[in-house]
């Protein structure tokens, strides 16, 4: 079953997101795969990439890389069997899991042995493939991401796997590559419209059946104008889930370490040292200060959420609150969902508050993945507020109430 360019990218995203050096494992391609020519463009002239073929494929990749003249092919080993294959960073399935998943279970066990310690296991399934029993169990041992490709034929999922840990910082696991390394994280539930504007894919499903049921409303009733409301409501129920593209998403090297960035759009509501004994457990640090920087978004903001800082993720949870107005004072007990990140510097928290429209949070990090500065991590439909929590002490705010504040680009406060 041929693989999707979009899926392809999804699942080399973590080879490609590192900047090295790195090793890379490429299973089962032949050239011209789209997940092999994605591999080999991420190649940087200090890493490593082996790919598992057979032999006429290995031969094709060969004659193709010698005749490209470039330093790739000094850099791309090819073998027959996985078992000739030495362990990498990173290992990517060129083929994704489909109906026929023999061959993807019995090998598992080697795929993982494949995969240094802390490094990650990325590979697609389609959404039939009868083997969805036993991958589910891998994602609920192992998974740091999942994300749903509809451009492809059939839609499938894209999983990542961290195997291991490399090392731990604070006593937590920590991937390979610290996540000060990493470049933000492609997301497939950004789709673009034009190079510099994104529609998360809740906005693109929302208006997607507004059209359906305006369309459905003109073959019903043919002479009624009422086809023309759900019409009309899909343009601002489209622009409320826009994802524009911001510096953080071409950001190469940090050139501001020190620099704490807003999570989300909207307008500082306050800058506080408080204690907050909801989240103490998860962290470790029951009874400590907190300087915390509260924004409030109105429902004309963009509401997609990044990360302030470079971390890997320890714990994600949601304590259940009330539905108040985000601008009145009962809103500090909305419900909320915590994500909380391991630092060189400490822990951080962000809390993402529901308000008192639809109150839906969507989160999609997990704990063991890593996040970079500025990447984005989920989002809050409609009325929210958006809290950064940061060791007391140990950073300075750098905005004040009322300032208005762009996600992965303002920065909020600086470290000490």
């Amino acid at each position: 079953m041929p693989i999707s360019k979009a899926a392809a990218r999804g699942i080399t995203d973590e080879f490609a997101r590192r900047r090295g050096p790195k090793t890379g494992l490429v299973v089962g391609a032949a050239w011209g795969n789209p997940v092999l020519t994605a591999a080999l463009e991420a190649l940087m002239p200090a890493d490593r990439l082996t790919v598992v073929a057979d032999p006429v494929s290995i031969e094709d990749l060969k004659v193709s890389l010698a005749a490209e003249g470039s330093w790739t092919a000094g850099n791309v080993t090819a073998v027959a069997a996985l078992a000739d294959a030495e362990p990498a960073e990173e290992v990517m399935l060129a083929s994704p899991v489909t109906v026929e998943a023999e061959a993807f279970i019995a090998d598992i066990e080697l795929l993982r042995d494949k995969v240094e310690p802390g490094g990650v296991l990325s590979f697609a399934a389609t959404l039939t493939a009868p083997a969805r029993e036993e991958i589910a169990e891998l994602v609920a041992e192992y998974g740091i991401g999942t994300d749903l490709i509809v451009r492809s034929l059939p839609p499938v999922r894209i999983h990542k796997l961290r195997i291991g840990s490399a090392a731990k910082r604070d006593g937590e696991p920590q991937a390979i590559a610290p996540a000060e390394d990493l470049a933000p994280a492609w997301r497939a539930s950004s789709v673009a419209v034009t190079p510099s504007m994104h529609l998360d894919s809740n906005g693109v499903i929302a208006a997607g059946l507004l059209l359906g049921t305006a369309w459905a409303a003109k073959k019903i009733r043919p002479s009624s104008k009422a086809w023309m409301l759900p019409a009309l409501a899909a343009v601002p129920v489209a622009a409320f889930f826009r994802d524009p593209q911001r510096e953080a998403d071409l950001r190469g090297e940090d050139d501001e370490p020190e620099a704490v960035l807003a999570a989300s759009d909207g307008r500082i509501m306050g800058v506080e040292t408080v204690v907050d004994e909801r989240f103490g457990a998860a962290t470790g640090t029951a009874g400590s200060e907190w300087l915390r920087i509260s924004a409030y978004l109105s429902v004309t903001d963009v509401h997609i959420n990044r990360a302030p800082v470079a971390g890997e993720v320890v714990d994600v949870f949601t304590e259940r609150g009330g539905y108040s107005k985000v601008s009145a004072p009962e809103a500090e007990h909305n419900a909320a969902c915590y994500t909380v990140l391991s630092t060189p510097r400490g822990r951080v928290v962000v809390a993402q508050r529901t308000g008192a429209l639809l109150r839906r949070i969507v989160n999609r990090t997990k704990p063991g993945a890593a996040v970079a500065k500025g990447e984005r991590y989920g989002l809050i439909r409609f009325g929210s507020r958006t809290d950064v929590y940061l060791p007391a002490g140990a950073a300075e705010a750098a905005v004040v109430p009322g300032e208005a504040i762009r996600a992965g680009e303002t920065v909020v406060a600086r470290w000490r």
